[in-house]
């Protein structure tokens, strides 16, 4: 597996802290003219470094700590500022509207927030410019096929991803070239082999003599998972899933997963039954039929269960049978269409979240009838019933918006990615971003 991508955030992650922390001293002196004194430290420090924490979930979730998806500098900056303008107003909130420490800094915010602003866009911009955008990684492929020359073109459209493909080989050009003088002239760094070329006993012998140079080899599948975050299903066999999926290994965080989903079940219950008579209430006036929609749904190992929600769409929306939700579906309600778009449709679930039939993370459960035919049209999709599905996943954030049998194909791939590597903190990452959609009311 290739860490690039992640030791990049941990590089800008570390590099704004360091950042932070200049400006919050740095606050200080120009603020009064001097170090600042024990006194004025103690009673400051705590506030900021809470307000810090806070700044980095909002990074976070903006995806300031994801510079490969950035396609340009423009996009970056243009990202960085809203993202600054969202922290300055929160940072307001939270030290006028709720003041916790019973301090109110306004000259001290000000100037820390401009010297932070300054600092971390300085720090990205220089990250971008002399770490994204010199870093090239050569790459070369052996094995062609639909997806491989696919995903070469997906990298090279994206320079920010600091891969560079220098060739691909089919199985004939890899035994009429020198792979080894050809790695050394090029200075190749990764070889990503596909299944098919694992099975020639003499490529794995260049492999190994190849090693001491430093060359990276990698499974085509998990190159592609690496830097696309979801798995090529098409190229994946049975072997794959023998690999990958030990679920002996997922026990602990199994059981620790259902701990946490009951935990976040009771703060959000609380939101439910307290928005429970207002959104009955304009449910009602606003369109004829009952206040919660239920729908079957298939679980894990397949066992079909009610799912509840908020009903959004007209009453008797499939009365001809079921069919797949539309992108500004006419069936959906003038106040459906807010109860999507901010998600409050959904919070009747936390009463399947109680019951287990659901997580707040996992794959999104699918309808019976859809399921049937996905099985037949689509490679492995029975295995995304391996794990318990959830309120939101890895697809949702990734692919917000399905409606037919090829993005059910896009969303698998990214299903398989979870379940593959699923963990609390990539639960947490879920959640953030799923966090981040619902304020920007993206993929409803």
């Amino acid at each position: 597996m290739i860490k690039t991508h992640h030791f990049r955030k941990i590089i800008i992650l570390g590099g704004d802290l360091i950042l932070l922390a200049i400006s919050f001293f740095l606050t200080f002196f120009l603020r009064f003219f001097e170090f600042p004194s024990v006194t004025v430290l103690s009673l400051n420090v705590m506030p900021m470094v809470i307000l810090y924490f806070v700044w980095v979930i909002i990074f976070f979730i903006a995806g300031l700590y994801e510079i490969e998806k950035f396609i340009s500098f423009n996009d970056l900056r243009n990202r960085f500022l809203k993202t600054m303008l969202a922290v300055g107003i929160i940072s307001v909130l939270v030290f006028y509207i709720v003041p916790i420490w019973g301090i109110t800094p306004k000259i001290i915010l000000l100037i820390n927030l401009l010297l932070a602003t300054g600092f971390l866009w300085l720090w990205r911009k220089f990250f971008f410019n002399n770490v994204v955008k010199s870093a090239k990684i050569n790459v070369i492929f052996l094995g062609q096929s639909r997806e491989v020359e696919e995903f070469a073109g997906f990298i090279n459209s994206r320079p920010q991803l600091a891969y560079q493909v220098a060739d691909i080989f089919d199985e004939n050009k890899s035994k009429e070239i020198d792979i080894e003088k050809y790695v050394k002239k090029h200075n190749i760094e990764i070889i990503a082999i596909s299944d098919d070329m694992k099975k020639d006993d003499g490529l794995i012998s260049v492999f190994y003599n190849i090693i001491p140079l430093g060359v990276a080899i990698v499974n085509f599948s998990d190159f592609y998972e690496s830097v696309t975050g979801k798995v090529p299903v098409s190229v994946i066999g049975k072997a794959w899933f023998l690999e990958n999926l030990v679920e002996v290994n997922k026990r602990e965080y199994e059981n620790i997963k259902r701990i946490v989903d009951l935990a976040i079940a009771v703060i959000v219950g609380f939101v439910f039954l307290t928005l429970l008579p207002f959104i009955a209430f304009f449910i009602k006036i606003t369109s004829r039929g009952d206040v919660f929609y239920r729908q079957k749904r298939t679980g894990k190992n397949g066992k079909v269960f009610n799912i509840i929600k908020f009903r959004s769409m007209i009453s008797g929306a499939e009365k001809s049978g079921a069919e797949w939700a539309k992108k500004d579906d006419s069936r959906v309600t003038y106040f459906g269409k807010f109860l999507r778009r901010s998600r409050i449709d959904e919070l009747p679930q936390v009463l399947n979240v109680i019951r287990g039939d659901l997580s707040f993370f996992g794959p999104r459960p699918e309808r019976p009838e859809f399921v049937k035919e996905l099985f037949l049209k689509l490679p492995h999709y029975k295995m995304r019933q391996l794990v318990k599905p959830g309120l939101s996943g890895w697809a949702q954030i990734n692919f917000p918006y399905g409606a037919s049998v090829e993005d059910a194909m896009e969303k698998l791939q990214y299903d398989l990615f979870y379940i593959k590597n699923r963990s609390l903190a990539l639960d947490l990452s879920i959640a953030l971003k799923t966090l981040k959609t619902i304020i920007s009311h993206e993929g409803r």
